[in-house]
């Protein structure tokens, strides 16, 4: 086999470079349909080669009016074509036009280093013939044009949005996945809204992938979500537009509002205070005896002491810290991390006593004060001593 080889490799090892030992070549993707404007368009840059090569370099040309993307290094590989080993050289790109109309792509041109009989080494160059593609304007009547070929949507929460505890906050992410798209052409990150929720936008992030089909542009939408009242609220619902290169039509992205709630009722909420006040007494004037009406004075106090207590959240036994807010141990907390100007120490401190006891309505308001200013990117509010006080 090897004797049969020799005679053809030292022929085919000339200077002359003969008709069919060297091609290159640009197809277009086969469609349907005449692309639009930004729609992507795959090209593959086919070199097939009867001759040793050492060494290489495409060059391509402008690909004015287009925006592009290479789709990963250059492959090579060693195929049969006519019963002959011929060495093959492929490059995949995608290509997006910028206008309509018929948009000319130059030519390629492969720069080789080939070897003659004397293996002494020269530069021969070989050039695609230039094509030509048609392409249509734009539908009219979308606010943000996006054609894709494949789009994937996913709603993500970091925990059960209805299951919060009292002052905790979810994150929400929306990860869009979309095949022929390059991360300029994803749509704005919209506005999330909420009638009676606090929500804080997070900066939007976009990663692009280089598959063989085209790019992959992933992007993520993220916010963070807290009731802006002591029980729920509902996160308003989200819609964007996009075309689909595959069927050629129109298609639209729904996402359902979201209710974000407290997973059980907050203990000292206007809610629960409501539900578990006792009624209004009625007020007459009775005239009583000396020492019968201070048994009676104290037999009504310990009644109303008993009524107020009643629907609290008590852990165990009452403490004297309960009564005494000084030798509150979360009290103490708040204000030596005020003292020492630590934001996140304070919040720790406030979503203990919103939990429960004396006041965790009014802890729950300077709470929501608070987050509003940290994550809202603003200074901590005033003095931080004053504010714990």
């Amino acid at each position: 086999m090897f004797a049969l080889m020799v005679p053809e490799i030292a022929v085919g090892q000339t200077r002359e470079v003969r008709p069919g030992e060297l091609k290159l070549e640009v197809s277009v993707e086969e469609r349907a349909a005449t692309p639009y404007t930004r729609e992507m368009v795959l090209l593959t840059i086919r070199g097939t080669y009867r001759r040793y090569i050492t060494r290489e370099t495409l060059v391509q040309p402008e690909l004015e009016g287009f925006n592009w993307s290479q789709l990963g290094p250059d492959t090579w590989r060693e195929e049969r074509v006519e019963g002959r080993a011929v060495k093959v050289f492929i490059r995949r790109m995608a290509v997006y036009p910028e206008r309509p109309g018929t948009l000319t792509i130059g030519a390629f041109r492969h720069q080789l280093t080939l070897t003659d009989e004397g293996d002494d080494w020269f530069a021969y160059e070989i050039a695609s013939e230039p094509i030509t593609i048609e392409v249509d304007p734009a539908p009219e009547g979308s606010d943000w044009w996006f054609p894709v070929r494949q789009l994937q949507v996913s709603d993500q929460w970091s925990n059960a949005p209805d299951q919060l505890t009292p002052g905790e906050g979810v994150l929400r992410v929306i990860r869009i996945e979309a095949l022929g798209a390059t991360p300029e052409m994803i749509p704005p990150m919209p506005e999330l809204t909420s009638p009676s929720g606090m929500i804080f936008a997070h900066p939007e992030k976009r990663l692009i992938q280089l598959t063989p089909e085209g790019p992959k542009t992933i992007a993520f939408w993220r916010w963070t979500i807290r009731p802006g009242n002591d029980v729920s609220a509902v996160v308003e619902p989200l819609s964007f537009d996009y075309f689909d290169t595959v069927a050629r039509e129109p298609r639209t992205v729904e996402i359902n509002a979201q209710r974000v709630a407290y997973g059980a009722r907050v203990p000292g909420s206007r809610a629960e205070m409501a539900a578990t006040a006792p009624a209004a007494p009625v007020v007459t004037e009775a005239v009583l005896p000396g020492f019968p009406a201070l048994g009676a004075a104290l037999a009504v106090f310990a009644a109303a002491l008993l009524l107020g207590l009643k629907g609290r959240a008590w852990s165990g036994r009452p403490q004297v810290s309960d009564w005494v807010p000084a030798l509150d141990p979360r009290r103490r907390a708040l204000r030596r991390a005020a003292r020492a100007g630590r934001t996140g120490e304070m919040r720790q401190a406030l979503v203990a006593l919103a939990r429960a006891g004396p006041g965790a309505e009014t802890y729950r308001a300077r709470l929501a004060e608070l987050d509003r200013a940290v994550y809202s990117g603003q200074a901590p509010p005033g003095d931080l001593t004053r504010f714990a006080r």
